[in-house]
């Protein structure tokens, strides 16, 4: 294990007890767990502090956990140049409850909180300008919250009598079908779709 990771993770936990709730190391990567209310606090100190000096932040992420509650994790990635160092900062939230934007100490912050607004529904209390980035206009949804629906609620097409792009309630033309990946020659127990005429075709024989 990375004896240098464990030394900075003591180091900010010891540190900024008050913002920084526990430090743990997974594939030799640094996961610091802070909660919305210390955020802002706890990112300043990595960015300013001299042991530390995280003065880039590399992304901003959303995990969705539907069983879980709260439901939400939003992820920090962080990257400090003078100490050869990434760390991650992960807090917990909810689709009720805003999280503050970072917006005011990393310029890059903007865009990836846009995303995660866009695809998770998470509000970042602050940002001057939380549109949706990937999405249209008037989308129905977040796309990555793990009980939207994968056929999504429209579709969109170009009209040539209207000469517009129209959209229109998601039409399937099949429904969802379970496909077995089994490969042929390890012999499946069962008989496989499209296999029964041959089977009944062995039987006559």
């Amino acid at each position: 294990m990375n004896q240098a990771l464990i030394d900075l993770g003591e180091y900010i936990t010891d540190s900024v007890p008050d913002l920084a709730s526990s430090s743990s190391i997974k594939l030799d990567e640094l996961t610091i767990a802070t909660s919305r209310e210390a955020l802002i606090r706890l990112l300043t100190f990595l960015r300013d502090d001299q042991e530390c000096q995280f003065k880039q932040l590399v992304d901003i992420c959303g995990v969705d956990w539907p069983e879980r509650e709260p439901r939400f994790d939003i992820v920090y990635h962080l990257l400090s140049h003078r100490q050869n160092h990434r760390i991650r900062v992960k807090l917990m939230t909810d689709a009720q409850a805003t999280v503050p934007s970072a917006n005011d100490l990393f310029s890059a912050a903007s865009w990836y909180e846009r995303e995660v607004w866009d695809l998770y529904g998470v509000f970042f209390d602050g940002h001057p300008d939380l549109r949706r980035l990937l999405t249209d206009y008037g989308f129905d949804g977040h796309p990555l919250r793990k009980d939207f629906p994968l056929t999504g609620y429209v579709e969109v097409r170009y009209d040539e009598e209207q000469k517009r792009v129209v959209y229109e309630p998601t039409k399937l033309t099949q429904e969802f079908r379970s496909f077995d990946f089994m490969s042929p020659w390890e012999g499946a127990q069962y008989v496989l779709p499209g296999d029964e005429k041959v089977d009944q075709e062995a039987d006559d024989g």
